[in-house]
């Protein structure tokens, strides 16, 4: 039995579903326009697929599991479950107008024509905000439909926004929050269930070490209750004697959200030759 696994096979969610599953020990091989690959080091083979065509193989259980961004898995509404986000590729759905268009609420585009390649999720913006809009379904280049004619404004996925402004337009209305997520099917069974459970076992192992930071430094033994205060580990901070006399090395992990902010106390609190050494998986 493997576990059947679909991924993008091309685009921005690619190599990061391939570096995540390498990570977590499949041992995964993608060659040239290769749609099919087997895991070295685990039950599983992988699918190269369509991202648009990753939910409907998971909801048939063609592929028992997927990743997809939640764009596009809300946006084909299929019968599948969300068993993990990921924490990559994020990005929004959001509306866009012309730079010179004075956009001040959804009711601008009452009336309106929007370009967009989701027009399901766009369909239940409008329906939300009570709006009247003709969508016009295409597949690509959203962002030049309001420079030719095509549209009034654009429903479409923002990262940083720099295409939309060389387009000259602005995003003016985020609708969605998105994110690659694992998706699975609804018909695994017991022996599906438990490779799937093996893999999120890794990939949360993978996912906490890379929100982590594992800290060494160097402390006078006089502030080592004033700093051992402040980095709790995963338990507690390992403190070990060092040969000068009246010093130690304290060792701990620190989460990326408060990062910067601890490093900043520890040092006022006396810690010294502070070192920082990335964690490749964790183990709770």
């Amino acid at each position: 039995m493997k576990l059947k696994i679909a991924i993008q096979k091309s685009g921005r969610l690619h190599d990061d579903s391939i570096q995540l599953l390498n990570d977590c020990g499949l041992g995964i091989r993608n060659g040239h326009n290769q749609l099919k690959s087997n895991a070295d080091a685990f039950p599983a083979e992988v699918y190269f697929l369509r991202d648009d065509d990753i939910p409907q193989y998971v909801e048939d259980a063609v592929a028992h599991i997927g990743i997809v961004g939640e764009n596009v898995l809300f946006e084909k509404e299929k019968s599948v479950d969300i068993v993990e986000h990921l924490g990559f590729g994020k990005c929004r759905l959001s509306i866009a107008v012309k730079k010179s268009d004075d956009y001040t609420d959804a009711n601008f585009l009452q009336g309106k024509r929007l370009a967009t390649t989701y027009p399901v999720l766009t369909q239940k913006f409008l329906d939300q905000n009570n709006i009247k809009a003709d969508i016009h379904e295409i597949s690509g280049s959203v962002e030049l439909a309001p420079g030719i004619g095509l549209a009034d404004a654009i429903c479409d996925l923002v990262s940083s926004g720099s295409t939309l402004f060389m387009n000259g337009l602005k995003e003016v209305q985020p609708i969605l929050q998105s994110q690659a997520v694992l998706v699975k099917s609804n018909h695994l069974d017991e022996e599906q269930q438990q490779l799937l459970d093996q893999l999120l076992f890794r990939i949360r192992a993978v996912k906490k070490a890379r929100r982590n930071k594992y800290v060494l430094l160097n402390a006078p033994n006089h502030a080592l209750e004033s700093i051992i205060k402040l980095l709790p580990g995963m338990r507690s901070p390992t403190v070990v004697p060092l040969a000068e006399s009246g010093w130690s090395s304290v060792h701990s992990v620190l989460d990326e959200d408060e990062f910067w902010e601890k490093i900043d106390q520890l040092k006022k609190a006396g810690a010294e030759g502070i070192l920082v050494i990335p964690i490749e998986k964790m183990i709770l």
